[in-house]
């Protein structure tokens, strides 16, 4: 159990820094790939608390991703990161107000149960 919670936390954080990265984007606006657009990007960068808090959400989740990779088969452990899915879809509908439609609920539902049966494996604690 203790190993699926390194693995959830994991999963989490790297959602929750996608959430923070897009309300970072959202302030800065829309930018392409022309060399003058990414430097005003990269130049944004260091004053958007978003995007900074997103950064340490990626970085504290591949540390605990380390963590996990030490200790559970990643075959096992990688299909967690479906997980990401809900947490990003649920929290985005209620803090950035995307939609979640019946048709997000249902492939929500097929990834719960696809994870629930991955965590009753066998060759999960190994």
């Amino acid at each position: 159990m203790k190993n699926v919670l390194l693995i959830l936390s994991s999963v989490a954080l790297n959602a929750l820094a996608q959430l923070f990265i897009r309300q970072g984007m959202l302030k800065i606006g829309s930018v392409s790939l022309e060399i003058g657009q990414l430097w005003n990007m990269f130049l944004s960068f260091f004053t958007n608390l978003y995007l900074w808090g997103g950064m340490l959400c990626y970085a504290v989740s591949l540390v605990l991703w380390m963590v996990v990779l030490s200790k559970v088969n990643v075959s096992l452990a990688y299909p967690f990161s479906c997980v990401g899915f809900i947490i990003t879809a649920v929290l985005a509908y209620f803090f950035l107000n995307e939609p979640l439609t019946l048709q997000k609920c249902v492939g929500i539902a097929v990834i719960c149960l696809g994870v629930i049966i991955l965590t009753y494996s066998k060759d999960f604690t190994s």
